[in-house]
C-alpha cells in the first residue's frame, strides 16, 4: 500500500510539472491565476478550452458557452426558472463551480464578487446558495475572459466608471 501511495505522489508531482510547463507556454495562465479560487488547473483548462479571447464577441458569452446560463422555456405569460443549459465543457464548468464554492466559502478572500454572491445566496430562499454558486461561477467565467482580453490582473474591488469620473 505504501508503494502505491508513493507511486501516486510521484505521478501527481509529474503532472504538476506538466501544468507548470503549460504556464510557461501560455503566459495568460499566470494572469488568470490572480483571480480568487482560480488555481493552475482552472486557469490552464480555461485557456486551453477557449483557445483565444477573440473566440467570443462579448465577455458575457463565456457563461453561455460553458453552459452556466439558465435555460429558457417561455410560453405566453409563463416564464419558469429552469436549470442551467449544461452545454460546453463539463470539466471546466465543474472547475468553475468549485472555484465559486471557494469564493463563497468560509476562507474566500473578500472581494466585490464574494459580496455579490453572498448577497444573492441570502436572498434566494431554499435554493439560494446553489443558485448563487452557479451565478458566481458564470460571473467568474466572464471576469476571466475580460481579464484575458484586457491583460489586467484581478481587482478585488474595481472602481466603476462613475466613481472614476467623480474622483477627477
Amino acid at each position: 500500500m505504501l508503494k502505491q501511495i508513493a507511486q501516486m505522489n510521484q505521478t501527481i508531482a509529474t503532472m504538476d510539472k506538466q501544468i507548470d510547463g503549460l504556464e510557461k507556454k501560455y503566459p495568460e495562465i499566470a494572469l488568470l491565476r490572480t483571480a480568487p479560487g482560480v488555481g493552475p488547473m482552472v486557469a490552464a483548462c480555461y485557456v486551453l478550452t477557449l483557445g483565444k479571447p477573440e473566440t467570443m464577441e462579448t465577455n458575457r458569452q463565456a457563461g453561455a458557452y460553458l453552459g452556466l446560463r439558465p435555460r429558457q422555456q417561455q410560453s405566453g405569460d409563463s416564464n419558469p426558472q429552469c436549470g442551467i443549459t449544461k452545454t460546453g465543457n463539463s470539466y471546466l464548468r465543474s472547475l468553475l463551480v468549485q472555484s465559486a464554492q471557494y469564493i463563497l466559502g468560509r476562507f474566500g478572500p473578500d472581494s466585490e464578487l464574494r459580496c455579490w454572491g453572498l448577497k444573492l445566496a441570502a436572498s434566494g430562499g431554499k435554493r439560494g446558495k446553489k443558485r448563487a454558486l452557479v451565478a458566481v461561477a458564470r460571473k467568474l467565467a466572464v471576469i476571466l475572459l475580460s481579464m484575458w482580453r484586457n491583460r489586467k490582473k484581478f481587482e478585488t474591488f474595481p472602481q466603476s466608471a462613475t466613481q472614476l469620473a467623480r474622483a477627477v
